[in-house]
């Protein structure tokens, strides 16, 4: 008996490990760095972050996220579809494996999951499988008030991952301004994955596997079940810096999704609201993208080249140059008392006292500070800086 229960256990556990999608989002948030690192190099020929960083920081950021909605989910009782959630994988695994990750918000594959149902319920209701089928699934009826809910739940969690863990991963890369000149711009494309347990009601699942954990309450049994769930965001910025335009998006995208939760709240009265609930969700979270791109393409560049100093595109994290405060968009003046214009004539005026460097550095509103820092003989030969060239 033990030996079954422990091999039921590992079944579970291997079913949210085997998942195609955890696999998925492995792989390529290895990828994700692999070429970020390779442009990076290009553009300035060393990286801002090791290429594993997307890797190591995939469940790092999310899983407090991840705790949080999955005991509001189960405290709060709001129960999914077994199909919903297939479809609902299938959905991200789609957009996961396209690379463009503005299609990777969560209310896409909420709201495809949804409609898909509908459509499947109207034009496939002899499908079944391990006794399910759409046509047991009524979408004007409960499911209409937790899966609008549960959406708008994961993009305040989008949001607030967006504005806590966004910036510090801007990509610098160079693009040519209409002058001819090289200024830089900035991107972001993360990828989180968060670990969300899901309340499925009855014993489809149990029936398959004895001891999956299950709750039984008013003579109705749920079962809890996990799975990976992926939040993507991707960005470029160019005419506003990366700490300015994306917390920005961020708070729109919570916003939108307080909003969904409300109108999804609504559907306890009126069902027909949790389907406008989703679609409004699709429609804004698309929205703020556009316009968030629309507007960086038409404006100019925030970095961009100097008649006088060298302006720094990007700093490497734990460097000196880091210690020292330097952000991307500020113009180094002069090194140790020699005045720069070029990346050679910084890094040659850097060697003249390697053990000691002082700039005079002009800030983003145009301010002229001072500043200092002791340079060890393991720290970047460079400051840590990237320039633009």
């Amino acid at each position: 008996m033990s030996e079954k229960m422990m091999f039921d256990v590992l079944e579970a556990v291997g079913l949210f490990f085997l998942n195609p999608l955890f696999i998925a989002v492995l792989i390529t948030s290895v990828a994700v760095g692999y070429f970020r690192v390779k442009k990076e190099r290009r553009n300035f020929r060393v990286r801002l972050l090791p290429g594993l960083t997307e890797l190591k920081r995939l469940l790092a950021e999310s899983w407090p996220y991840a705790l949080v909605l999955s005991i509001l989910i189960s405290v709060v009782g709001l129960t999914v579809d077994p199909g919903w959630l297939v479809l609902f994988s299938a959905a991200a695994l789609i957009g996961l494996l396209s690379f463009y990750y503005k299609l990777t918000s969560p209310i896409y594959f909420a709201a495809a999951a949804f409609f898909a149902l509908y459509f499947m319920g109207e034009y496939a209701r002899g499908f079944t499988f391990r006794g399910w089928t759409p046509g047991q699934v009524d979408l004007l009826g409960e499911l209409a008030v937790t899966i609008p809910i549960i959406a708008g739940l994961f993009l305040v969690a989008e949001g607030l991952l967006i504005i806590r863990h966004s910036v510090r991963y801007a990509s610098p890369f160079l693009m040519h301004t209409n002058r001819g000149l090289r200024a830089a711009a900035f991107k972001t494309k993360r990828l989180w994955l968060l670990p969300v347990v899901f309340l499925v009601p009855g014993d489809m699942i149990s029936a398959f596997i004895p001891y999956w954990p299950q709750l039984t309450l008013g003579g109705h049994a749920f079962s809890f079940v996990p799975v990976p769930v992926i939040i993507g965001f991707t960005q470029v910025a160019r005419s506003l810096y990366p700490d300015v335009l994306f917390p920005k998006v961020g708070r729109a995208v919570i916003w939108t999704g307080v909003s969904v939760i409300i109108v999804g709240f609504a559907a306890l009265w009126m069902p027909i609201l949790g389907w406008a609930s989703l679609l409004i969700g699709v429609v804004c979270r698309a929205v703020i993208s556009i316009i968030a791109s629309g507007r960086e393409r038409k404006g100019g560049f925030a970095v961009a080249p100097r008649p006088t100093g060298v302006v720094i595109a990007g700093v490497v994290p734990d460097s000196p140059g880091e210690k020292m405060g330097l952000l991307p968009g500020e113009v180094i003046r002069s090194v140790n008392g020699i005045q720069v214009n070029n990346e050679k004539e910084l890094y040659d005026a850097i060697q003249l006292n390697a053990a000691h460097c002082r700039l005079q550095v002009i800030d983003r509103a145009g301010e002229v500070r001072l500043m200092q820092q002791v340079i060890y003989r393991h720290d970047h030969h460079r400051l840590g800086l990237l320039v633009v060239r």
